[in-house]
C-alpha cells in the first residue's frame, strides 16, 4: 500500500506540476550537452590546432556546471516548497490517520526520488539525441564534414549529470521534507494566508519608480559608453545601479497598477478584480519579479550577444587562399618550393599557385618622409568630426614608411577570388589595409577621398592615390597583417624595393577538392601529405581554427547560460502565479457563487498571467537592447569591436525576439494549468 501511494502521488505531482517537471528535463539536457562538449566533432577538430585555447575552455566547463547547479538548487528548493505548501492539508490528514512522521518523511523522499529517476530516464536519452544532432549540424555548417562522424557517448558526462542532478534534488527535498514532517498537525490542516503588506503613500511608490528609472538610465549609459569595462569597480557600480534600479522599479509598480485598476471601464468583466490581484501579487513578490526580470535579461543578453559574436567570427574572414608557402633559406625565390611540390606529385592538386611580393621602400634611407600624403590627411581633417575619421587621421599621420605590394601579384589574388582586377597608371597607387584596420565606415570614408585622386609623394616623386581601399588577405594566415600599404605597378615596385622583398607562394586547392562538402577535411588530408615534403607552410586551418573557436565558445557557452537563466526565471514566475492562484481559491469560489462562468474566470486568470509574465519580460527585453550592446562593446576584440555594425544589433534583436516567443510558450503552459485548476473549483463544495 505504501509503494502504491508513492507511485500514485508522484504521478499526480508530475501531472499537476508539468511546467516544473519539463524544466527539470530541460536542465538535464543542458547539463549533459555542456559536459559532453569535448566529444563534439568540432571540438575534437579544434583541439588539433587550438589545443591551448580548447583546454582553457574545457577547464571553464566545471565552473559553468557548478554555477548552474547552484542556481538550479534554488529553483528546485522554491518550486518544491510551493508544491509541498499546496499539499499541507494532505500531509495533515496522513498524520491524523496514524502515519508516523518518519514514514511521512520517507514517503516524500521516495516520491521525489522516483520523479528524479523518471526525469533522468527521459532527459538523458533526449540529451544524447540532441547532442548528436547539434554535433552533426555544427560539423556540416563549419565544413568539417559528417562522413567521418562517429556517435559520441560521454559516460563521465552522464555520470556527472546524474550525480549533480540527484544531489541538488536530494539536498533541497531533504531540507523541505524534514521541515514539513516536523510541523504540528493543526498547522498543516489550517491554511495560512500570506501576511498583509504595509502600504506606503502613493507618492513614495512614484518616487521609487522615478529613482529606479534614473538608476537604470545611468547603468545603461555607463555600459554603452564603455565606462563599465574600464575597471572592476566601475563594473560593480554599473551592476549595482542596474539591479537597484530594477528592484526600485518593481517595488513602485503597485502604484501605476492601482491607477489602472481604478481608471478602467467598470463594464469590463472582472476588470478591477484582475488588477487588484495583479497589484497584490506585485506587493507580495516585487523582489521575486525583479530577480526573475534580471535573470531574463541575462538570458536575452547572453543569447543575443553570443549569436552576434559567433556570426561575426563566422563571416569576418574572406576565404580565398588555402595555403601559403615560404622558403626560409631563399626568401626571394619560390622555384625550390614548386620543384618540391612537383617531386611529390602535389602540384597538380592546386588550381592556382602564384607569388605574392611585399617589401619596404629601399630607395631612400629617410624613413620619416618616404611617403607623404598631406592632401589625404587634409581631406580627413575637413570631414565632419567622428571617431572613425579621428582614428584614421591618427593612424595615417604615422604611416611614413609603409609596405609596398606588387600590382601583378595582387591582381592574381583578386582573379583567384573571382574579384575584378586593379588597373593602375605609371604614376598611380592603390591603398591596401587589412580589414581589421579598415572596417566598413572607415573604408567608406577613405573611398570617398580616393575618388578625388589625392596627390602623394613617394620619395619625392608625385603619385596619385586612386581606386578603392583593398582589404583581401595577402596570405592564408596572419603572417602579414598590414595596417597600411601601397600597391604599386611592377616597375615602380622593383625600382623602390631595389630587388629586396619577401616572396610568398600562395596556393588554392583544385576545384574538385575545394568543392568537397568537407573542405576542412580536404585541407587536413593535404596537410598530412605536405608534412612529408618538409616545406614550411601555413594553411587556412590555422586561421579558421581561431574563428571556429570563437564561434563555438560564444555559441555553446552563451546559449547554455541563456537556457539556464530563462528556464529558472520562467519556472519561478509560473509556479509562483499558480500558487498565488490556489491561495486565492476562496475568492474564485465567491465569484462562482455570484454567477461567474468558467470561461469568464479563465479569461480573468489569463489576463493576470499576461501581466504577471509581461512585466518582468518587458523590462528585461527593453534593458537587453542596452545590455547586448554593452556586451558587444566590452567582450569583442579590437577587430570585432571596430566592425560593430547595425547588422550585428539587428541579429541580436532577432534573437531577443525569438526568446520572447519562448516566453509566450511558457505563458501558454501556465494558462493551461490555470484553466485546469479553475475547472476543479467549479465543483460545488460539500457543506457539512
Amino acid at each position: 500500500m505504501f509503494f502504491k501511494l508513492i507511485i500514485r502521488n508522484s504521478k499526480r505531482n508530475r501531472k499537476e506540476n508539468g511546467l516544473f517537471f519539463s524544466s527539470l528535463i530541460i536542465s538535464i539536457v543542458a547539463f549533459y550537452m555542456i559536459l559532453a562538449l569535448s566529444h563534439q566533432d568540432v571540438m575534437i577538430f579544434l583541439a588539433q590546432m587550438e589545443s591551448d585555447a580548447v583546454d582553457k575552455l574545457m577547464n571553464m566547463i566545471p565552473i559553468f556546471y557548478g554555477m548552474a547547479l547552484f542556481i538550479l538548487f534554488f529553483l528546485i528548493y522554491y518550486a518544491s516548497k510551493f508544491q509541498l505548501e499546496r499539499r499541507r492539508h494532505e500531509f495533515g490528514v496522513y498524520l491524523m490517520m496514524g502515519m508516523r512522521r518518519s514514514r511521512l518523511f520517507a514517503l516524500l523522499l521516495a516520491e521525489d526520488f522516483r520523479n528524479s529517476v523518471i526525469s533522468l530516464t527521459i532527459g538523458l536519452p533526449s540529451a544524447l539525441l540532441l547532442s548528436e544532432l547539434v554535433s552533426l549540424i555544427t560539423a556540416r555548417l563549419v565544413g568539417i564534414g559528417i562522413i567521418s562522424h562517429q556517435l559520441s557517448f560521454s559516460l563521465p558526462a552522464i555520470l556527472w549529470t546524474s550525480l549533480g542532478f540527484l544531489f541538488i534534488k536530494f539536498a533541497a527535498f531533504l531540507i523541505l521534507s524534514g521541515t514539513i514532517s516536523r510541523q504540528d498537525i493543526g498547522s498543516l490542516l489550517v491554511e495560512t494566508p500570506e501576511g498583509a503588506k504595509k502600504q506606503m503613500p502613493a507618492f513614495i511608490y512614484g518616487i521609487s519608480i522615478l529613482a529606479g528609472i534614473s538608476c537604470l538610465a545611468i547603468a545603461y549609459a555607463s555600459a554603452i559608453h564603455g565606462e563599465a569595462w574600464s575597471d572592476i569597480w566601475q563594473m560593480a557600480r554599473t551592476i549595482a545601479l542596474g539591479m537597484s534600479g530594477t528592484f526600485l522599479l518593481f517595488w513602485g509598480l503597485r502604484f501605476p497598477i492601482g491607477i489602472v485598476a481604478a481608471s478602467g471601464k467598470h463594464n469590463r468583466q472582472l476588470h478591477v478584480f484582475n488588477f487588484r490581484q495583479i497589484q497584490e501579487n506585485v506587493i507580495h513578490r516585487s523582489g521575486t519579479l525583479a530577480i526573475c526580470s534580471i535573470l531574463i535579461l541575462a538570458a536575452l543578453c547572453c543569447f543575443g550577444a553570443g549569436v552576434s559574436i559567433s556570426r561575426f567570427y563566422g563571416k569576418s574572414e574572406q576565404h580565398v587562399l588555402d595555403y601559403t608557402f615560404k622558403d626560409p633559406e631563399n626568401e626571394n625565390d619560390t622555384a625550390a618550393i614548386r620543384q618540391t611540390l612537383a617531386d611529390h606529385q602535389l602540384d597538380h592538386q592546386f588550381s592556382h599557385l602564384f607569388e605574392m611580393k611585399s617589401g619596404y621602400i629601399r630607395k631612400t634611407e629617410d624613413t620619416e618622409h618616404a611617403v607623404q600624403m598631406e592632401p589625404l590627411l587634409a581631406a580627413l581633417r575637413n570631414m565632419p568630426p567622428s571617431q572613425d575619421s579621428h582614428v584614421l587621421l591618427y593612424n595615417l599621420e604615422h604611416e611614413t614608411f609603409p609596405h609596398i605590394i606588387s600590382l601583378s601579384c595582387y591582381n592574381q589574388l583578386l582573379s583567384a577570388g573571382g574579384m575584378p582586377e586593379l588597373t593602375l597608371g605609371p604614376e598611380e597607387a592603390a591603398i591596401y589595409m587589412d580589414h581589421e584596420f579598415a572596417p566598413y565606415e572607415r573604408k567608406k570614408l577613405l573611398d570617398s577621398i580616393l575618388q578625388t585622386r589625392p596627390e602623394a609623394r613617394l620619395d619625392e616623386k608625385i603619385i596619385y592615390l586612386t581606386g578603392t581601399v583593398q582589404t583581401t588577405n595577402l596570405v592564408t594566415d596572419r603572417s602579414i597583417t598590414l595596417s597600411f600599404a601601397l600597391i604599386l605597378p611592377d616597375e615602380m615596385f622593383e625600382y623602390y624595393t631595389q630587388g629586396d622583398y619577401d616572396v610568398y607562394l600562395n596556393g588554392i586547392l583544385a576545384k574538385d577538392d575545394a568543392d568537397d562538402p568537407s573542405l576542412m577535411t580536404a585541407i587536413s588530408e593535404m596537410n598530412q601529405k605536405l608534412k612529408k615534403t618538409g616545406l614550411t607552410y601555413e594553411s587556412y586551418l590555422q586561421n579558421i581554427g581561431r574563428q571556429l573557436f570563437y564561434m563555438v565558445a560564444a555559441s555553446y557557452i552563451t546559449m547554455y547560460l541563456a537556457v539556464m537563466f530563462l528556464l529558472i526565471s520562467n519556472t519561478i514566475i509560473g509556479i509562483q502565479f499558480l500558487m498565488s492562484q490556489q491561495k486565492s481559491s476562496r475568492r474564485y469560489r465567491t465569484l462562482i457563487r455570484l454567477g461567474a462562468a468558467y470561461p469568464t474566470l479563465c479569461s480573468s486568470a489569463r489576463k493576470q498571467i499576461n501581466w504577471y509574465f509581461g512585466l518582468p519580460a518587458a523590462v528585461a527585453a527593453f534593458s537587453s537592447l542596452f545590455g547586448v550592446r554593452s556586451l558587444l562593446s566590452g567582450l569583442l576584440s579590437f577587430k570585432a569591436k571596430s566592425s560593430l555594425t547595425t547588422e550585428m544589433m539587428i541579429v541580436s534583436a532577432a534573437m531577443i525576439l525569438a526568446l520572447c516567443v519562448i516566453e509566450y510558450i511558457y505563458m501558454v503552459a501556465v494558462k493551461r494549468s490555470s484553466d485546469r485548476y479553475l475547472l476543479t473549483l467549479m465543483i460545488p463544495e460539500r457543506e457539512e
